[in-house]
């Protein structure tokens, strides 16, 4: 197959992958709703000196960071890992000289769950080269403090800012 015609079906299959999530998504959060699961959750929180590194996925309107959901067996600091890779492409061998730490957990229900999200810092000296999947992680901004107060952000990701965590 020709080049560009990869590159045309890359694209068309990304944006069907965006359109499904955009879809689904309404119907988990439908389905929590009348289920009322326990879900937990990891996150990064990813600096570059002072500014964090927000993420918008293609399914939600308010910025995030990078993490997910927290499989059976996993630990959140695996968790968070593995979500970051997944997500936009920093691997543990990438973070090797960066120490992710884990800052403490946000409580509440949102979307319908009853959810505990694990939070961690990663402090790097620049800008990492970011691959996004383009299907789930559509955007991804370096933002300024000033700049975070303007910006909807998901509630756990809101608490975490406020520093309102639970035991």
């Amino acid at each position: 197959m020709p080049r560009l015609e990869r590159g045309r079906t890359a694209m068309l299959v990304d944006a069907v992958w965006r359109m499904a999530l955009r879809l689904a998504f309404p119907l988990a959060r439908a389905w929590w709703h009348v289920r009322r699961p326990h879900h937990q959750g990891a996150l990064v929180a990813i600096y570059v000196g002072q500014s964090l590194l927000l993420l918008k996925s293609s399914y939600r309107a308010e910025w995030s960071f990078p993490g997910g959901s927290i499989h059976a067996g996993e630990t959140p600091e695996a968790a968070a890992l593995r979500e970051m890779e997944e997500e936009i492409g920093l691997s543990p061998v990438d973070l090797s000289s960066h120490a992710l730490r884990a800052v403490g957990c946000v409580c509440g229900e949102w979307d319908g769950r009853k959810d505990r999200v694990h939070f961690f810092e990663l402090h790097l000296d620049r800008m990492p080269e970011l691959r996004l999947d383009n299907r789930e992680i559509i955007d991804a901004h370096l933002v300024s403090p000033e700049a975070l107060r303007s910006m909807a952000m998901t509630p756990p990701v809101a608490g975490y800012l406020r520093q309102d965590f639970c035991t």
